[in-house]
Order: C-alpha cells, then structure tokens, then sequence
C-alpha cells in the first residue's frame, strides 16, 4: 500500500504546528523522520518560512498532466509542481519536494488562489467511482491477470493506517486513507499494463481506471487542505 506523498505528510504537519495542536519539537522530529529540509536550510527553516506567511494552515496539490489539481498559478509554480506531481500550499508560498538522496529538499515559489473540491464532494465521488470500478474491473477479468487489485477491492474496509497530527478531523483521516487504498488498486492495475496483449486493451484499461485514479488524487487533497476541511 502506497504511503502519503511527501507534501501530504508535510501540508498535515505544518498545519497542525501553524495552529498550535503540534509543539515545535514533536513536528521537528517528524519531519526529521523524513528528513524534510528547507532548499539550502533545515527542517526549522521551513517551520519559519512556513510561519512567515502569515498563514494558519498549509494545503495540498497532486497535479497531473490536464488536471492540475490544487493548483492556482503562477506558471513557475506549476510547472515545477507538475513535473513533481505533488506540492505544498501555504498562503501565498508554495513548496515543491525534490529527493537528493536521503533528504527531501523543499523549493519555494511563489503561489496564488486555488480552487478545490470539499470534503464531502471528494468523499462521494470516491465512493461513486470505486462501485463503478469494482464492475469495470470484474469485466477486464482483473482476478486473472492482477490477482492483487482484485483482493483489495475484495478488502476496502481494511483501509492502510495513516498516522496524523493533532487536529486533524477524523473523517480526513478516513478519506486520506481511502484515497490511498483507491490510487494502490490503480497503480496495481496498471502495473505492467495488466498483462494487456493488444494496444487497445492497455487504452481501454486506462480509460476505465483513469476516472478512479482521479477520484483518489482529489480525496487526498481535500483530506490534506484545510481550506475545505468541515467545520470544527
């Protein structure tokens, strides 16, 4: 099972710290965990620019080529977060990760405005998506050629344990998770193109599980932005 992406896991954590549920200490120990860093500085580095912002939260961006989804502008930004598939939006300050070996060095950019779904529109599109994937893929015969796909559509109410900060709402949680156990169906689907033996099988896999992989990209967002978080 696929673990948060790095800018989930920092967009929990900063918001937590930016509105006071996570001391210092325990977020700096997080992030060290995964050894987050400021481009050319240290993890508490990217606390005090994060804090610079005047910000009380930070959101998520997984952007794909044709949805850039959590992202507002400007181009520099967007490209760059595009090209990582992921980033960080804290006020107007984004953050795009780049691995160099074992650490994670943050770029800053500058960020605009952006337009998300909620929480509860991210929630029943992915409940919508994964009834009709689980159809869709009994018709590929996925049991056959990604036993592994099948099993966990056979298995959704055993969601991967996904470890969040103080103050996170329960029901983000749950969807993060959710989100995470759709994008592994996907990723296990397509995994070597299933086995497809003809171009216009690997295309008509795609096409069927594009909609889910979709639907699992914005429950992620949704449950890491707290712009669209249900109110306390």
């Amino acid at each position: 099972m696929p673990a948060l992406p790095h800018s989930a896991t920092l967009a929990w954590w900063l918001t937590a710290w930016l509105r006071g549920h996570e001391q210092t200490d325990h977020v700096l120990d997080e992030l060290s965990g995964g050894t987050h860093l400021l481009r050319g500085g240290s993890a508490l580095d990217l606390l005090v620019r994060a804090r610079g912002t005047g910000a009380t939260y930070a959101g998520l961006a997984l952007p794909v080529d044709g949805d850039p989804l959590g992202l507002g502008g400007p181009p520099a930004f967007n490209a760059a977060a595009l090209d990582a598939g992921q980033a960080v939006v804290v006020g107007d300050l984004g953050l795009v990760p780049e691995e160099q070996g074992e650490t994670v060095q943050w770029r800053t950019f500058e960020a605009t405005r952006r337009q998300l779904p909620d929480v509860g529109e991210a929630d029943r599109g992915l409940r919508e998506e994964l009834l009709g994937a689980a159809a869709d893929l009994a018709d590929l015969d996925v049991a056959r050629w990604r036993p592994e796909a099948a099993d966990a559509l056979m298995n959704l109410h055993h969601r991967p344990a996904v470890d969040a900060p103080l103050g996170t709402p329960a029901r983000c949680v749950d969807l993060a998770a959710r989100g995470l156990q759709a994008w592994a169906i996907v990723d296990l689907a397509l995994a070597d193109d299933g086995g497809a033996v003809s171009a216009y099988e690997v295309e008509r896999r795609r096409a069927l599980l594009r909609p889910l992989g979709r639907a699992a990209r914005r429950a992620i967002v949704a449950a890491c932005s707290p712009e669209v978080w249900p109110p306390a």
